[in-house]
């Protein structure tokens, strides 16, 4: 049975492979704007992981032929800032003004995980959950800051930081899995794993 992660962040397969997985990756192409649209009514948790489950669903529908024995983890992540669910700001303007809202504060790193099974290439049973993480923000400078959206790094991740690259330096802790806010929580994916008949120590490398 062959892992498959459907996702293109570095970061996932990072922990990922250093958990001892050597998934495929199987990029979705989800519109994520538009299935937020749908959902207006959704609750933060419930929106990363319809997102997730889509992206899963997307995924497993087309690779069934390719790999007709295998697990689709899909993800997504988001931050929970004063009520307000972000994901990446694609551009400095708007990590900036995340920064300036964020910083020397608190705010939840929301995950939302799907998993479906495979048999024969078609979906045999699927699991889902969100994962939530607080993650506590260090009040950086003027200089920085500016250093920081300056190295590109923070445009196209979920909150605009990292805890396992630059952003790192400016995060003051967290309580909870530091896994989810990296994109993926373990002990999360090995229960859904469990869920769907599947033990992540038979997925090892």
């Amino acid at each position: 049975m062959r892992p498959v992660l459907a996702s293109a962040s570095p970061a996932r397969l990072g922990v990922l492979r250093t958990a001892g997985l050597d998934p495929v990756v199987e990029v979705s192409d989800v519109d994520e704007d538009a299935l937020l649209d749908a959902h207006p009514d959704a609750g933060p948790a419930e929106k990363v992981t319809l997102l997730a489950a889509a992206k899963a669903g997307a995924v497993a529908d087309r690779i069934g032929t390719g790999h007709p024995e295998a697990v689709v983890l899909g993800c997504d992540s988001m931050l929970l800032v004063d009520d307000e669910l972000v994901g990446k700001p694609h551009d400095p303007d708007t990590a900036r003004r995340r920064w300036k809202a964020m910083a020397g504060r608190s705010g939840d790193l929301l995950t939302g995980h799907a998993v479906l099974r495979l048999a024969g290439g078609e979906v045999v049973a699927r699991a889902e959950a969100s994962a939530a993480t607080v993650v506590r923000f260090a009040d950086p400078s003027p200089e920085e800051l500016e250093a920081y959206l300056g190295s590109g790094e923070p445009l196209e991740v979920a909150g605009a930081f990292t805890l396992d690259g630059l952003g790192g330096w400016f995060v003051e802790g967290i309580d909870g899995d530091p896994s989810n806010v990296i994109g993926i929580s373990l002990p999360l994916v090995r229960r859904l794993l469990a869920e769907v008949g599947v033990r992540v120590t038979d997925l090892w490398t």
